[in-house]
C-alpha cells in the first residue's frame, strides 16, 4: 500500500521514557512477516488514564479497560495491544480472549491481571485466535526494552499506510519532563473517540484522578474533533500513563497540559492525514455561531458530508455544498448572515457569492494539500475548529476489500 500523500516526511526520534519499557512481535494473527503485538510494561510508581468508544457495540477490551480504571488500583500495569482482529462482537469468546491473555501475562510478569490492559483493532466479529498471542508473551516481555517504542507503534498499525509517533519534552521547575505517544487509525474515524489506538507515555508524576482529567478536557481538544468517515469504532482507545520516573510533579501544570495537548493534537493529525484514500487534510473552522455546541454541529456538518469530502477530493471549489452542510446541520443559521472563505479567499457573504470571488481562484486554492474552510455565521461568539480529509476511490477500494 501506497504511503499516504500527507505523512510526515520521517518519524521523529522517539525519547527513552523513564518507568516504561516496550517489545513487538510477530504473532500472526492476520497479518504475516510484520509485527502485530505490542507490549509496554510499566513500572510501580505509575498512573493511568483512559478514555474509550461510546458505541454501543465496543469490544470486549474496552469494556474490561473501563472496569479496570474504575478499580482505582496501583501498582505495576502493562498495556498489550494486538492488530488483525478487532475482538469485538465476538460473545463470550471476547471476553474468554480477554481473561485468557491477562492470566497468561499476570503470570509472566506477576503484575496484577487488573493492571493489565488490552486492546484489539482490525476485522470485527471474528474470534481472536489468542493462543497465538499467549504463546509469544514470554519473548514479548523478555524482549522488552526502553528503546522499543517505534516498534510498539510499527505493530499496532492496520490499514495505516504509516507509523504515528510526537513527543515533546517540557521543562517544569528547572527539570525536564518528557512526552511520547504512537497512535494508530485510517478509517473507521470520527468523534466518541475518534478505528483509533492512541497510547502516551511521560515521566511526570501526577496522581490518577488528575490524569484522568487531564486527559478527557484535552480528548475533546484533539481528538474528538477529527473525523475521516463519519463512522465511530467500537475499539477506540486512548490510555495515557504517567511513571513519575522525573520526580516532577506536573499535577495541574500548565506547562505539562500544553505540551501533552501539543502531542496529542499532532497524533490527531497524523489519523487524519493516514485517512483512508486521503489527498487533502482539511482544517474547518466556524465562528460567530450562537453558542460553541452550535459551531461544533456545523463544523461537523461540513467535514463529514460526503459531497463537501468529494468535491475537495476533485478540487472543485463547489461553495454551495457547504451552504447545504451548514443548513442541514441543526445549529442555529442565518443566510443573509453567512461569510465563507476558502484560506484568505471570501467566497460568499451577505447570503449570495462575494463580488470579489472568481472560480478561477477558488480552483487554484483547492489544489493545495492542505485547505481551510472558514465559516462565518455571523450571531454571536460560538466557535468550533476540526480536522478531516478528503473522500476518494482509495478510500472505496480499501473497505472494498477489507475481510478479502
Amino acid at each position: 500500500m501506497a504511503v499516504s500523500p500527507l505523512a510526515p516526511a520521517h518519524m521523529p526520534k522517539l525519547p527513552v521514557i523513564g518507568g516504561v519499557t516496550f517489545a513487538a512481535q510477530a504473532a500472526g494473527i492476520k497479518y504475516q512477516d510484520r509485527d502485530d503485538v505490542m507490549l509496554a510494561v510499566l513500572s510501580k510508581g505509575s498512573t493511568v488514564a483512559g478514555v474509550f468508544t461510546r458505541s454501543a457495540t465496543r469490544s470486549a477490551n474496552v469494556l474490561d479497560c473501563q472496569r479496570k480504571l474504575a478499580l482505582g488500583l496501583d501498582g505495576p500495569a502493562a498495556i498489550l495491544v494486538n492488530s488483525g482482529n478487532a475482538n469485538a462482537f465476538t460473545g463470550h469468546h471476547g471476553d474468554g480472549s480477554v481473561t485468557a491473555i491477562c492470566t497468561a501475562l499476570s503470570d509472566i510478569t506477576q503484575i496484577n491481571p487488573d493492571r493489565i490492559f488490552t486492546a484489539a483493532t482490525g476485522v470485527i466479529g471474528e474470534p481472536l485466535p489468542h493462543a497465538k498471542i499467549v504463546a509469544k508473551l514470554d519473548d514479548l516481555y523478555t524482549a522488552c526494552a526502553p528503546h522499543g517504542l517505534d516498534a510498539a507503534a510499527r505493530a499496532i498499525m492496520t490499514t495505516d499506510t504509516f507509523a504515528k509517533a510526537a513527543t515533546t519534552t517540557v521543562t517544569i521547575a528547572g527539570q525536564p519532563v518528557k512526552i511520547a505517544g504512537i497512535a494508530k487509525g485510517s478509517g473507521m474515524i470520527a468523534p466518541d473517540m475518534a478505528t483509533m489506538l492512541v497510547y502516551i507515555f511521560t515521566d511526570a508524576q501526577i496522581a490518577q484522578p488528575a490524569l484522568q482529567t487531564l486527559l478527557a478536557r484535552l480528548t475533546d481538544k484533539t481528538f474528538n474533533c477529527i473525523t475521516v468517515d463519519s463512522d465511530t469504532s467500537t475499539s477506540d482507545s486512548l490510555m495515557l500513563a504517567a511513571t513519575g520516573a522525573s520526580g516532577v510533579d506536573a499535577t495541574d501544570n500548565p506547562v505539562f497540559e500544553a505540551g501533552l495537548h501539543d502531542v496529542m493534537l499532532d497524533l490527531a493529525h497524523q489519523v487524519v492525514k493516514d485517512g483512508e484514500g486521503a489527498t487533502k487534510f482539511v482544517t474547518v473552522k466556524v465562528s460567530s455561531a450562537a453558542n460553541n455546541d452550535d459551531a461544533r454541529k456545523v463544523a461537523m456538518a461540513i467535514a463529514n458530508s460526503p459531497l463537501v469530502k468529494t468535491a475537495i477530493a476533485g478540487e472543485d471549489p463547489n461553495w454551495g455544498r457547504i451552504v447545504m452542510a451548514v443548513g442541514k446541520s441543526g445549529a442555529k443559521a442565518d443566510r443573509d448572515r453567512l461569510t465563507i472563505r476558502f484560506g484568505d479567499i471570501l467566497v460568499a457573504e451577505n447570503g449570495w457569492v462575494a463580488d470579489s470571488y472568481s472560480e478561477e481562484a477558488g480552483a487554484a486554492y483547492m489544489r493545495a494539500q492542505e485547505l481551510n474552510i472558514s465559516v462565518d455565521l455571523g450571531l454571536a461568539d460560538g466557535q468550533a475548529t476540526v480536522w478531516t480529509c478528503d473522500l476518494t476511490h482509495g478510500y472505496i477500494t480499501i473497505n472494498a476489500d477489507y475481510r478479502s
